[in-house]
């Protein structure tokens, strides 16, 4: 339970400047301790609604609409909603029908490279993200609220520097209402103080997040270039365009030949199995054989004892949703109670392996975990695929597994009731096209090459966020000399 200072207690005029309310949270949040030193810098403070431009002032979000989804790319738009804005792999976005998107009731929502999007609805309401060059064109939901920067007044990533920092985070999130369904409106961030510290720090930080933002933009094109790659060198392009929705129910089909295996309809379903056939058609090996000599298992379960954030003696502990952010949160816990298993070896493979069938759920899709993620800690919820051969390298398979086509294939190697699992002997089943090892090497550069880069993007936004706290620290010290 959060407590008020005994030093600095809720006084009767910060009533009036959040508008009567009443709960607790703008008060114990930090965001008046934030406002208050930002008052105390040397420097002047804008209101964030005289840094933007656009649509309803440069703050805004959007009404509720009826979301019709489509497969088809030419009928279509990308589709970000509150959670799809932080992931850092795009290729699973849903996609809404164009026309609607392109109605004078919608077209505003589209996205532009340079916004700041808050999460302004649910669970995730108050978390920040930087629209970045590949996701110009986007379209964006009613819960995706947009801050748009003019850029006679300040720089794009200048802005969003701040109001990702702990400075902005404090402010955002002290104006999060609600119980069971958090909210965020655009006039309850109007007036929030974003600092001036000239045109040379200002422009500094701006272009780390921008070459962040570049370096992310090029992670994105790596992987689908890294797949396309694979499936057209083995002759299987018809995969890269699955089309799954189009392709009709699997209703009234035979199945014969069962084993003890298994039982369940859903493992046998026709539209899985004509891309297993695809696969199979041309020279391969089970994934069941390239991990013989590695690893092909959920990871083990243990007791989580929380450790200090950041401390050299914790590790972050990464979960399923949190995987597939660009920057996962995660709880730390103490390496001294946590076995070494739940650390991943690098180019280990981790598929969401426990969840239900829901098209946007995580459960199926797949991560590579190499460089910085190297570090991390990982759920026993993760199915762990390591390769046990140097002929077929984990950057090689990940290449393959987050493919549409694989998501659908691990799908339907599915058990459980309403959570569901992956059934370990139909996975090592899966055959994984061979190539030739001249390929394999291209298409594992290619992946490899992407993941430093979005590790290198990591480092960027990490310095031009310490570079905003030496601003702050130094303005706020000269004002308290």
């Amino acid at each position: 339970m959060k407590v008020a200072e005994p030093g600095n207690p809720a006084r009767r005029k910060w009533l009036d400047r959040q508008g009567l309310r009443l709960d607790a949270k703008p008060y114990l949040s930090g965001a008046f301790a934030t406002q208050r030193l930002l008052e105390q810098l040397t420097v002047k403070t804008d209101p964030l609604s005289e840094v933007t431009t656009g649509h309803a002032g440069g703050i805004y979000n959007g009404p509720q609409f009826r979301r019709v989804y489509l497969t088809t790319p030419e009928h279509s738009v990308p589709f970000v909603g509150s959670k799809d804005m932080l992931v850092a792999d795009f290729g699973t976005l849903p996609r809404l029908r164009k026309a609607d998107a392109e109605s004078s009731n919608l077209s505003y929502l589209k996205l532009e490279s340079g916004m700041t999007l808050i999460s302004c609805s649910g669970f995730n309401a108050g978390r920040r993200s930087y629209a970045r060059p590949d996701m110009a064109g986007f379209w964006s939901s009613q819960d995706v609220l947009k801050v748009v920067p003019d850029a006679a007044r300040i720089k794009s990533g200048y802005l969003y520097a701040f109001l990702v920092s702990r400075f902005g985070e404090a402010l955002v999130k002290g104006t999060v209402y609600g119980s069971a369904v958090k909210h965020i409106e655009p006039h309850h961030i109007q007036g929030l103080p974003v600092p001036r510290f000239g045109n040379a720090v200002e422009k500094e930080i701006h272009e780390l997040i921008q070459e962040a933002a570049e370096l992310r933009a090029f992670f994105q094109k790596g992987l689908t270039e890294a797949t396309q790659d694979l499936f057209s060198t083995a002759g299987l392009e018809d995969l890269l365009d699955l089309r799954w929705h189009e392709q009709g129910r699997d209703l009234g089909f035979v199945r014969r030949g069962l084993s003890a295996t298994t039982l369940r309809a859903l493992n046998f379903q026709p539209r899985a199995g004509e891309i297993w056939k695809r696969l199979a058609s041309v020279e391969h090996v089970t994934l069941g054989e390239v991990c013989r000599e590695g690893q092909l298992s959920r990871g083990v379960r243990f007791s989580r004892v929380d450790g200090e954030p950041g401390d050299a003696f914790s590790y972050r502990l990464i979960g399923q949703r949190q995987a597939f952010w660009l920057r996962p949160e995660g709880r730390w816990i103490s390496k001294a109670w946590t076995p070494e298993e739940v650390l991943a070896a690098d180019e280990t493979v981790l598929v969401a392996a426990r969840g239900t069938l829901g098209d946007n759920e995580v459960y199926g899709r797949s991560i590579l975990v190499t460089g910085e993620w190297s570090s991390h800690a990982y759920s026993e919820d993760f199915l762990r695929i390591r390769s046990g051969t140097s002929n077929f390298s984990g950057a090689y398979l990940f290449a393959l597994l987050r493919s549409e086509a694989l998501f659908r294939v691990l799908r339907s190697c599915s058990t459980g009731g309403k959570q569901q699992d992956i059934h370990l002997d139909l996975c090592s089943a899966i055959p994984v096209p061979a190539l030739t090892k001249a390929v394999r090497d291209r298409i594992s550069k290619t992946v490899l090459k992407a993941y430093k880069r979005r590790d290198e993007a990591d480092a960027k936004e990490d310095l031009a966020l310490a570079k905003l706290e030496e601003a702050v620290a130094l303005h706020a010290g000269a004002a308290t000399s």
